[in-house]
C-alpha cells in the first residue's frame, strides 16, 4: 500500500501514524508522507495545511517522547547489562551522557531534519539517561518547526517538491553519513578528554533507577 494510498484512505490518521512511529524508533516514511500531504492539500484542499501541521507536530513530539520512554526505561537497563557484547562499557556511556548532558539539545533538534537521526536520537537521548525536561524543550521546539518547514514547503511546492524527494532524501542521507564519520572521528581523537570529563562529572559507578 503507496503513501499516496494511505492518505486518501485515512487523511490526517496517515498523516499522524506514520509521523508518530518514526519517530519513535520504527523506520516508516513520516517525512514523505507529511511532504505528499502537502502537496494533495494544495492540489485537492480536501485537507487543512493547518490541521496537518498540528497533527504531524503533536505525532513528533509524542512519538520522540515515547521513544525517549523506551530508551530511558528500557535502552539504558539493555546497554548496562548487555552493552559489553558489543564493546560498550560503562566508560563510553558515561561519555554518550556527557555529550548529551551538554550538547544534546542541539542533537534533538537538528537531529529531527536529518532522516538516520530523526528516527533515533529520542531513543538514544532517553538511553544515556538525557535530562527529560531539556529533551522535551528542544524535541517540542524541533517538531513544530520540523513540520512548519514541510507542511508549508511542500504546500507551497507542490509537484516540484515531489520529483525532488528521492534526491533530496539521498542527500540527506549521505550529510547524515557524514554528520556520523565526522563526530565517531571527533570522538575518537579526543577520546581521552571525553571520558576523563565524564568521570569527572559523573564520578563512581552509574546507578540504575
Amino acid at each position: 500500500m503507496s503513501v499516496e494510498h494511505l492518505l486518501v484512505t485515512f487523511g490526517y490518521a496517515a498523516v499522524f501514524v506514520l509521523v508518530a512511529l518514526e519517530s519513535l524508533g520504527i523506520p516508516m516514511p513520516g517525512e514523505t508522507i507529511l511532504i505528499a500531504a502537502g502537496v494533495y492539500a494544495g492540489h485537492t484542499h480536501r485537507l487543512s495545511i493547518w490541521v496537518i501541521l498540528v497533527v504531524a507536530a503533536a505525532a513528533a513530539i509524542i512519538g520522540d517522547n515515547i521513544g525517549f520512554w523506551i530508551g530511558d526505561k528500557g535502552g539504558y537497563r539493555l546497554v548496562r547489562r548487555y552493552g559489553h557484547r558489543f564493546h560498550i562499557d560503562e566508560s563510553k556511556l558515561k561519555v554518550g551522557r556527557y555529550v548529551f548532558d551538554r550538547h544534546g539539545g542541539k542533537v534533538v533538534f537538528f537531529g529531527r531534519f536529518v532522516s538516520v537521526l530523526r528516527t533515533y536520537a529520542a531513543f538514544l537521548a532517553g538511553t544515556v539517561r538525557m535530562r527529560w525536561r531539556t529533551f522535551l524543550v528542544y524535541n517540542a521546539a524541533g517538531g513544530i518547526v520540523w513540520a512548519a518547514v514541510y507542511t508549508f514547503g511542500s504546500y507551497a511546492a507542490g509537484n516540484t517538491i515531489t520529483r525532488l524527494s528521492g534526491p533530496l532524501d539521498i542527500a540527506l542521507g549521505i550529510g547524515a553519513v557524514v554528520i556520523v564519520v565526522a563526530a565517531m572521528v571527533v570522538v575518537r581523537r579526543h577520546a581521552g578528554r571525553l571520558t576523563a570529563r565524564a568521570e569527572a562529572a559523573y564520578p563512581g559507578p552509574l546507578v540504575d533507577r
